[in-house]
């Protein structure tokens, strides 16, 4: 679908070349393509502002039925997310033509001030993520993706460059299955239905897996899990997948909040803040698809991904609030509020992993509280750490693959706030501020010793309007950050 080439513009037949343009600099070396810049140039009604375009058709001395000049905005502001955005808007663009074939011109990196795989490699990203369509409960398709992305460079740049392609084609090809997931709705991704999905898809990517149906969860006491189930007719399950390459030194484990829906149980969710409760599974589909990335890129690392998989109702079998439930961990757990079960999930995971595998690190990515998005709003995960290097590093990745993170702080007095009188622990703080906060401070006591971090996605898991590179529904936010963090590690 994507590609890089290198051909002589004066004869290579293309239906359309796409050229990004800045406002102030020259950011190409190339004569020909600098020349029909200057001609779009001189037309009053392209300066090149960001988000500025311009189609010219049959232009003299090229092969080219049509040239669509693109505003970058002035150079200063031109990052790896201008191109990512660019590409992946000007992709919906051609979509919406219905245009089959697009050739891009590439800038030249040190013009940009960049390095070049970095240039090209968020161009592609952008690409395709663009060109990602979820219509498969549509029954007529109006639009169709893209058949074939070229992005134009100097000869000279393929042989470096040639491991970009595959690469950023894998790790998009997994936020997209993330994305696919999360977007999927809930009456066709019961706990059972989706527990099959991801086994499937792991098996056929090589990857190690076991699962935990509802006996093995009782006969291994899986309370706290189970007591979020218990209120489903779908049945609950644990999926745990491993990607091992003999070289690795080191465990690192990624635990996913796999809710596949969250009605709230007994303290009933509103209708407006329940109807997009079929994304409550997001940090599970992350956590797959980046075990399935790594899998299909040969990373040398070993991972495990730890998924508890169920679906929170209400009903007669429902846990209520004041019940108190035995974690597999030992700690009791009393029951303030039902709507509080991604945490209550969460643990029974991180403590098996724990024990079982004994990792050197552990990441755990949800959907997990509202809080969250008051304090970061829609666009940026919170990063609840009490290990500053770790939050660095997570913050980094987040930085570079524009998912973006905030470490949050985690003060130990707040613990106070999620004592009971008759259990080791509330699920629900006694203050109703700090929500973000005490849910991390929750998860923490069930770290053991291990380094530890906690993503809270609660804002950029779900988008209900698309924007440049992705449409609405699940994002995938976190599949690229984990890849590029278990890269740096």
């Amino acid at each position: 679908m994507i590609g890089l080439k290198a051909v002589d513009l004066k004869k290579q037949k293309i239906d359309t070349l796409i050229v990004p343009v800045c406002e102030d600099k020259k950011i190409h070396d190339d004569r020909i393509i600098n020349a029909i810049i200057k001609k779009a140039l001189s037309l009053k009604e392209f300066e090149a502002e960001k988000g500025d375009e311009l189609t010219l058709y049959d232009l003299k001395d090229l092969n080219t039925k049509r040239v669509i000049f693109a505003g970058l905005g002035k150079l200063k502001k031109i990052d790896p997310e201008t191109l990512r955005a660019f590409c992946g808007a000007i992709v919906k663009r051609c979509i919406k033509v219905d245009l089959e074939v697009i050739w891009v011109a590439v800038p030249a990196a040190h013009k940009l001030k960049m390095e070049m795989p970095a240039t090209v490699a968020a161009l592609m990203e952008g690409a395709c993520l663009g060109n990602h369509l979820f219509d498969k409960y549509k029954k007529e398709k109006k639009k169709k993706p893209l058949k074939q992305i070229n992005f134009l460079v100097k000869p000279d740049a393929l042989g470096k460059l040639r491991r970009i392609t595959p690469k950023v084609s894998t790790i998009c090809a997994g936020t997209i299955l993330a994305r696919e997931w999360i977007s999927t709705p809930s009456n066709e991704k019961t706990p059972e239905q989706f527990t099959r999905s991801i086994v499937s898809q792991a098996r056929k990517h090589g990857l190690k897996t076991r699962v935990l149906r509802e006996k093995d969860l009782k006969l291994h006491k899986f309370g706290a899990l189970l007591a979020v189930a218990a209120g489903s007719r779908s049945k609950p399950s644990m999926v745990i997948l491993e990607h091992k390459h003999p070289n690795a030194q080191k465990t690192l484990a990624l635990v996913g909040k796999g809710v596949t829906f969250d009605s709230g149980g007994l303290n009933i969710k509103t209708g407006g803040s329940m109807a997009s409760m079929k994304s409550d599974m997001s940090g599970a589909a992350v956590v797959a698809a980046t075990l399935i990335t790594l899998a299909r890129l040969k990373a040398k690392s070993h991972v495990i991904g730890a998924i508890p998989i169920v679906e929170n109702m209400p009903s007669g079998k429902a846990i209520r609030p004041g019940d108190i439930v035995r974690s597999y961990a030992g700690k009791t757990i009393e029951i303030g509020n039902t709507d509080a079960e991604g945490r209550l999930i969460l643990v029974d995971a991180m403590s098996y992993v724990v024990n079982k595998y004994k990792p050197q690190m552990m990441i755990d990515l949800a959907t997990l509280t509202g809080a969250c998005v008051v304090a970061l709003g829609e666009k940026i995960a919170g990063v609840f750490t009490q290990d500053d290097e770790l939050a660095k590093l997570i913050i980094s990745s987040g930085n570079k693959t524009h998912e973006r993170c905030w470490q949050m702080p985690m003060p130990d007095d707040y613990k106070e706030l999620l004592k009971s009188d008759f259990a080791d622990l509330n699920n629900m703080p006694s203050s109703r501020w700090g929500g973000a906060i005490t849910a991390a401070l929750f998860l923490s006591e069930f770290r053991g010793d291990t380094r530890w971090a906690h993503i809270d996605i609660a804002g950029p898991a779900y988008i209900k309007k698309g924007d440049a590179y992705c449409g609405p529904g699940g994002t995938g936010f976190g599949v690229r950050l984990l890849c590029d963090l278990i890269e740096q590690l």
